[in-house]
């Protein structure tokens, strides 16, 4: 009987313990449930409805934001309480992020007073296309030459310093900042979410994007490599004014539906806040050089023969070109992808020898590859060289010396030896920093470039005067040494 007795009070304290649990983990939402009290962003904000928390380290449900990301344009209404919120953008129209200094007071003091590098990227926000990211960006560029996916609008940016936007990365851009300072960056995306879908009938989907910011402190050697912070959103980019109407339609469709279905969505906020999430993976691809040509380690300046190619990478040149030969073995030539950037496709061609991909013709090899990796993986096959925009060639004035051997006529002939110099940009920049390689100084020492003109004078050589160089032409250069200054002036001749 005392056995009996006992079993209701043991049901009664465990049943007490689980509303008193119950009612502490609701404690955040209900009290204050009262009419107009209401607050979605409190809800949102629970860690139930965090996006991307699987991604975070473990360590981030304590951890305190340093920045946050604001993207000023205005999420879907039509978006269900759980769900990620999803901003529609207008092809090619600026949008405001706003950089905000989130630390509380004596908050990783290292950065007070110093500069941050963040580095905005509009990536793929379905997996199966973050797999082939390389190629569905190759083949946009193909399609889409001389366009970006995304740039900076300066004009229209307030507190940024040092933007860049390198040439073979379309769909990032980077720049430095101070977070003491008011610092908004404006953006824009230039292709079109239906440019990416696997079926092109009309009224198809556009797949989503992600616009995705990592922030970077200096290291000890001044570089911006330790990771700070990261957030992103989710996008989809319409044709110029599509984006108004797809909101005004997710709009009208919201008000069409009943009270209890319309409690099952987000409201349109204004603004979008980037949510923290992991930072973007390193790619071995990625160019940081600040210009072409950069950084150099020439020491000497060397003529190649035969059919050279002039290098517009930051990296140093190789001096041998990297062909692959008929007798290489497929171990040979998988080491050759990976270090011609071709390891995507490096699965495909595991059995291949170098004979095999020798053999393959530019249609089977833009049909295994896609047009875009295709064509480049036949070109490297081939050993094939892409033209300068503009050569000519220079000969330093000391290195002007008779030859020995004598002419019918008993005259000694004049013997100049000269040197090429390959320029792709055509802008004087450039052309300073290939002479400074031919006298291995550096390009600070050369202070000005002067073309002698009619009658001796001596002309300032700008971009508009290269660009109207004769390819091949050939001068003679005249250093001069600059008296208020340890530089040089040169005159070509």
């Amino acid at each position: 009987m005392a056995w009996a007795l006992k079993l209701p009070l043991t049901d009664e304290v465990i049943e007490s313990g689980l509303v008193q649990d119950f009612d502490a983990s609701l404690s955040g939402i209900g009290q204050e449930l009262g009419a107009g009290a209401y607050s979605m962003s409190d809800v949102l904000a629970l860690p139930i409805f965090k996006q991307e928390e699987s991604n975070l380290p473990p360590d981030s449900e304590n951890k305190i934001l340093p920045f946050q990301y604001v993207l000023c344009a205005a999420t879907s209404p039509a978006v269900k309480l759980h769900d990620e919120t999803l901003t529609y953008l207008n092809q090619g129209q600026s949008y405001e992020i706003r950089m905000l200094d989130n630390r509380k007071i004596g908050e990783l003091p290292e950065i007070t007073g110093k500069m941050v590098k963040s580095i905005i990227r509009v990536v793929f926000h379905d997996r199966r296309l973050q797999y082939t990211e390389h190629q569905q960006l190759e083949g946009w560029r193909w399609n889409r030459p001389g366009d970006r996916i995304l740039d900076l609008d300066i004009p229209l940016s307030v507190g940024i310093i040092d933007p860049r936007s390198n040439p073979t990365q379309l769909n990032t851009v980077e720049f430095l900042w101070d977070p003491s300072k008011r610092t908004s960056v404006f953006i824009q995306v230039h292709c079109i979410s239906t440019e990416f879908t696997m079926r092109k009938h009309g009224g198809e989907k556009g797949v989503p994007f992600r616009v995705q910011i990592d922030t970077f402190k200096e290291n000890e050697n001044g570089e911006y490599t330790e990771h700070l912070h990261s957030a992103s959103c989710q996008i989809k980019v319409f044709k110029p004014k599509g984006a108004d109407r797809k909101q005004k339609t997710d709009r009208e469709k919201m008000e069409k539906r009943a009270p209890q279905e319309k409690e099952k969505y987000q409201p349109s906020y204004e603004t979008t806040i980037l949510t923290e999430c992991s930072p973007w993976p390193e790619v071995t691809y990625v160019n940081n050089s600040p210009s072409p040509g950069f950084n150099s380690t020439h020491n000497s300046f060397s003529i190649s023969e035969g059919n050279g190619s002039p290098s517009h990478q930051p990296e140093p040149v190789v001096p041998t070109a990297d062909n692959l030969l008929p007798t290489a073995t497929p171990q040979d030539a998988q080491q050759w992808l990976l270090r011609n950037r071709f390891s995507p496709f490096s699965r495909l061609f595991t059995n291949f020898s170098g004979a095999d991909l020798l053999k393959l013709t530019r249609e089977d090899v833009i049909q295994i590859c896609g047009p875009a990796d295709g064509i480049r993986l036949f070109n490297a096959l081939k050993g094939r060289v892409v033209r300068p925009r503009l050569t000519i060639y220079v000969c330093q004035e000391s290195q002007q010396s008779p030859d020995q051997s004598k002419h019918e006529n008993g005259d000694a002939a004049a013997f100049f030896v000269y040197h090429a110099i390959y320029l792709e940009e055509l802008t004087a920049t450039e052309l300073t920093e290939k002479i400074a390689q031919l006298f291995n100084i550096s390009p600070r020492q050369i202070n000005q470039i002067f073309k002698q003109g009619p009658t001796g004078i001596h002309v300032l050589v700008s971009d508009e005067m290269i660009q109207n160089f004769q390819d091949e032409v050939c001068f003679i250069l005249d250093t001069m040494k600059d008296e208020t200054s340890d530089g040089y002036h040169i005159i070509l001749k």
